[in-house]
């Protein structure tokens, strides 16, 4: 078999379809010529691999699949070990921009003293991409908001217990969550992350108990963007209290303190790696800074 052929095949089952496959590939290549090498493969065997629409491997796809997968999967990881002698580590953590841009610096910098030959890879998202992510294999760690039943085949282990609040323009009338409460109705605009974020479902778990209805007008991918958004007076958005840390300026935030709270925590498949229990002890020590500040 032709073994570029064999690593055009990995990426379209990789990434379920040829259109994904060609988005990420490693080196540039266009569909059709993607498309007619996977047909000479098929050619070769004398099967079809996979169905096109909807994406489905077909039993010889996953045969082939399940063989070539470690080889290709392997590769990065095997030229970094022989370059670096053999010490090479590589560690893929997955988390919240916030998380990542404000609060992981520190442990990492404090796992690379430990580790010096370790690479480091960051992946943003939020918690279903995340362990999607996990699934795949294509993170190790994640830091990221828990639900209280962790997902089938996952570790977790809690760190943080967030309380959520929300977000309006500094010069914004509102002085408390209270006074809407007590609104015959809630007909400011609400700037939430999406519903599948637990943000998002313990706020209106909060509002059900009043017997509130409050919906979405602005769904957005990330608090940073959120944040933005109230600032320029499009609405009042949900977000989290971080312990300590001051609003930014432009937005005031108003706590809500008798909702459901949120748990920050690390999210792992199997075992941990020396290297992961290593991260999730300076995880721990970075907490109990926030705590005592």
């Amino acid at each position: 078999m032709n073994i570029h052929h064999l690593e055009l095949f990995y990426y379209v089952a990789r990434h379920r379809g040829i259109r994904a496959a060609v988005q990420n590939m490693p080196y540039g290549i266009q569909q059709p010529a993607m498309s007619s090498q996977i047909i000479q493969l098929e050619q070769h065997l004398g099967v079809t691999l996979f169905q096109r629409r909807p994406f489905q491997l077909t039993p010889a796809g996953e045969t082939l699949y399940a063989f070539i997968k470690p080889f290709f999967e392997n590769i990065d990881a095997v030229q970094e070990k022989i370059r670096s002698g053999g010490k090479y580590e590589h560690l893929r953590i997955g988390g919240a921009e916030i998380i990542l841009r404000d609060h992981l610096p520190g442990p990492l910098q404090a796992l690379k003293k430990k580790f010096p030959v370790l690479r480091v890879t960051l992946k943003t998202g939020y918690l279903p991409d995340l362990e999607e992510l996990l699934h795949k294999q294509e993170l190790d760690f994640a830091v990221t908001l828990l639900e209280d039943k962790l997902p089938a085949g996952m570790n977790g282990a809690p760190l943080l217990q967030l309380s959520l609040g929300l977000l309006v323009p500094k010069e914004h009338p509102l002085r408390s969550a209270e006074e809407l409460w007590q609104r015959d109705r809630l007909d400011e605009p609400l700037i939430c992350m999406p519903w599948r974020e637990p943000i998002t479902r313990r706020f209106q778990e909060g509002l059900a108990r009043r017997g509130l209805d409050w919906f979405t007008s602005i769904e957005v991918s990330s608090l940073d963007v959120l944040e933005a958004y109230v600032r320029n007076g499009y609405g009042v958005g949900l977000t989290v209290v971080q312990p300590k840390a001051a609003p930014s300026p432009g937005v005031r935030l108003l706590p809500l303190t008798d909702f459901p709270s949120v748990t920050i925590g690390a999210l792992w498949q199997g075992k941990l790696t020396p290297v992961m229990q290593a991260l999730l002890g300076f995880l721990q020590t970075r907490v109990k800074q926030l705590n005592a500040r």
